[in-house]
C-alpha cells in the first residue's frame, strides 16, 4: 500500500529551526517511515490511534519524533523532547482531530 506522508505546520516550524546534520537525520527516519509504517514503537492515546515515535538524538538531546497512521496518510506531527516526557503530547494531537 502507497502512503502519503504530510506534516502538520508545527512540525515543518520546528525542523527549520535544526542545523543540516539534524535535517538529514530526520530525513533517514522519515523515509523508513514511508517505507514501513507500523516498524516503529506504538504509542497510547486518547484521542488518536495508530500513534507512533522514532528515537532519535539531535543536538545531544533524546528527541523523539511522532507521527500516525490514518490511512492513506503518514502524519508528521512533532519533534518531543525527552526530557519532558510525553505531557504534550495529547496537546499536539487533539490539534489533528
Amino acid at each position: 500500500m502507497k502512503f502519503e506522508l504530510v506534516a502538520t505546520e508545527f512540525f515543518i516550524r520546528q525542523i527549520e529551526k535544526l542545523d543540516e546534520k539534524s535535517k538529514n537525520q530526520i530525513k533517514e527516519k522519515i523515509q523508513l517511515i514511508s517505507s514501513k509504517p507500523f516498524r516503529f514503537k506504538r504509542l497510547y492515546s486518547k484521542t488518536v490511534h495508530n500513534v507512533f515515535r522514532v528515537r532519535l538524538n539531535i543536538q545531544n538531546k533524546e528527541v523523539r519524533l511522532i507521527y500516525t497512521v490514518l490511512l492513506p496518510n503518514i502524519i508528521l506531527i512533532c519533534l518531543l523532547d525527552r526530557k519532558n516526557g510525553y505531557k504534550d503530547l495529547e496537546k499536539y494531537l487533539e490539534k489533528l482531530v
